[in-house]
């Protein structure tokens, strides 16, 4: 078999019994890197930190990764406009944080036969976040309700690591404040 050292230098083609050896010299763990390969690779390694490794990098790599969510606001025609202002605030909160945002109006009633005021009240409310959101589907008809869905300018990612960072100037602000009363008590 081909064996590659502890620090990646190239040992050589050597015997199965010669690579334990070496193995058990080193008090390392003989790991088959290439079993295709003519002749087989093995690698002298710890193989607990090397797992250990590797799972850290996959657990980096899944913090960093953004699962796309679709929010839902929900809203009648005959809305009220401090309800309006309500629902357009959480829907702006979504947008910023970096989700999508479904918004469904529901009719009920003789509302059905009005579903103009329904997409007049749609354009509003994409009128009002088009600087966090854009229309990613057109408002359209679906029964008793009419569906438009919001997308967000930024990315999940960017607006994650905005979070972040916000949230660290917070703590930091903080520590500064907790020692001014410190400071305060000695002078």
């Amino acid at each position: 078999m081909r064996l590659v050292g502890p620090s990646g230098e190239q040992v050589g083609i050597v015997p199965l019994a010669k690579a334990l050896e070496l193995a058990q010299e080193y008090d390392l763990d003989l790991v088959e890197v290439a079993a295709n390969a003519r002749p087989p690779v093995c690698k002298l390694m710890d193989y607990g930190k090397f797992k250990y490794e590797s799972a850290m990098k996959a657990r980096e790599a899944r913090k960093n990764q953004a699962h796309t969510v679709i929010k839902e606001m929900k809203l009648r025609p005959k809305i009220d406009p401090h309800d309006y202002d309500t629902k357009k605030g959480h829907v702006e909160r979504f947008l910023k944080q970096g989700d999508k945002v479904k918004i469904t109006i529901m009719f009920r009633g003789r509302e059905q036969s009005r579903p103009e005021l329904g997409r007049r009240l749609l354009q509003r409310l994409a009128e009002d976040v088009q600087e966090l959101g854009f229309v990613e589907s057109n408002p359209k008809q679906d029964g008793r309700n009419m569906i438009m869905v919001l997308g967000p300018h930024k990315k999940k990612t960017e607006a994650m690591a905005e979070a972040r960072e916000a949230q660290a100037a917070r703590k930091a602000e903080r520590r500064g404040d907790e020692t001014a009363p410190a400071e305060r008590a000695e002078a």
